[in-house]
């Protein structure tokens, strides 16, 4: 199968046409496809993202004259005061000392592991990290292994043999919270005690959590984001409904993020319009916005009838995993889905291993109680067909 590209010839780039064709055959080719349908993809797990209060937030902010552009990196002129604000009320928020304010969670996860560990340490990583870690951990300096997906006791036990071989550097933990493809919870408490008895620093990865777990959807990891030795990742463009990511650590790791973070130095800095919108979504639920409670009403509905119609169990959270294994047959799934006005989406390697291709389901705000049964009725019927 020969890929067309738009009018460019196919010998002008053999070795991109190549490519292009071998993920093809293998039902890998990846295409951009407008969005349609009942929202069933997205991460706006709360419904922000074109509610009235943001819209009504960026009236307000573009009112009060916030600028829609930057104009420079944060070290030049594009520093704004909205910047300055949003971090300083995200550090209370999420009960970090400090914060700094990204372009996106793949750009700022790339940073935290280019930059902070050095030369000598140890970056311990769970198996099923995402790629911007993974980015991050190949442009830094430290020494890298992975531990069996969400085994603190395979992560001690790779710790122990690093220091029996002569380790002495810091070690660094790298994980998420939640796992935006499998859907289910890191070992934080555990993971925690590991990283305290090593003297180590714990990652954690919050992109899928902020804003559905914890107090007022502070993270899973507030309970502790306050200590010397965690670094907790918020970013804003799922449950926060706007775009970006907070960094939100100990003073002394923000101000070398600052000093040496090529993906923050070098970068123009994110909208300050964009700030603005990120301090009013944070501002919605410390104020306690019944939208937190109302999701997880949803997210518990999507599992009963997970069960009751298609006998899928032991999901955890918002996203819903359900693997089909061949990576043809979970797009032909998927498409059939979305002709029934579903908008679905086939998850395929590299992004997930190998014979495990899936339909990932998310549950938002965005879709009623009434259409998470009706799509789980039809997801039903589009099983029993396949068996």
């Amino acid at each position: 199968m020969t890929v067309a590209l738009l009018d460019a010839p196919a010998a002008e780039y053999p070795r991109q046409q190549a490519l292009l064709d071998s993920l093809a055959q293998q039902d890998r080719y990846r295409r951009l496809i407008p969005r349609a349908g009942h929202d069933f993809s997205s991460n706006d797990y709360l419904g922000l993202a074109n509610s009235a209060e943001m819209r009504a937030a960026a009236h307000a902010a573009l009112e009060r004259g916030v600028p829609v552009g930057a104009g420079g990196s944060r070290l030049l002129r594009g520093n704004d005061s909205e910047h300055q604000l949003l971090e300083e009320e995200a550090a209370a928020f999420f009960g970090s000392e400090a914060a700094l304010f990204m372009g996106g969670g793949f750009n700022a996860n790339v940073a935290i592991f280019a930059t902070l560990p050095q030369r000598g340490d140890l970056v311990l990583y769970d198996d099923l990290i995402h790629a911007s870690t993974r980015d991050g951990m190949r442009l830094g300096r430290a020494e890298v292994q992975s531990f069996a997906h969400n085994n603190a006791a395979d992560a001690a036990r790779r710790l122990a043999d690093w220091r029996a071989q002569g380790g002495s550097g810091q070690v660094w933990i790298a994980v998420e919270a939640v796992y935006s493809m499998d859907g289910d919870l890191a070992p934080l408490a555990e993971l925690m005690a590991l990283a305290d008895s090593a003297g180590g620093v714990l990652v954690v990865d919050e992109a899928h959590a902020t804003g559905l777990f914890g107090p007022d959807g502070r993270g899973m990891a507030h309970g502790f984001a306050h200590r010397r030795n965690v670094i907790s990742l918020h970013t804003c463009g799922k449950a926060l409904g706007a775009s970006g990511a907070l960094i939100c650590a100990p003073q002394v790791l923000i101000e070398m993020l600052i000093n040496k973070g090529r993906n923050f130095i070098f970068a123009t800095a994110p909208s300050p319009l964009n700030a603005a919108l990120v301090r009013a979504a944070l501002g919605l639920l410390a104020g306690g916005s019944d939208r937190l409670d109302r999701a997880w009403e949803r997210i518990h509905h999507a599992h009963a009838e997970a069960a009751r119609l298609c006998g899928l169990t032991g999901f955890q959270c918002q996203i819903l995993p359900v693997i089909i294994g061949a990576d043809g047959k979970s797009m032909e799934m998927a498409a059939a889905l979305q002709a029934r006005g579903y908008d679905i989406r086939g998850i395929r390697p590299p992004t997930v291993p190998a014979g495990t291709s899936r339909l990932r389901l998310s549950v938002t705000l965005n879709v009623s109680n009434k259409v998470i049964t009706e799509m789980f009725e039809d997801l039903a019927q589009l099983q029993e067909a396949r068996a």
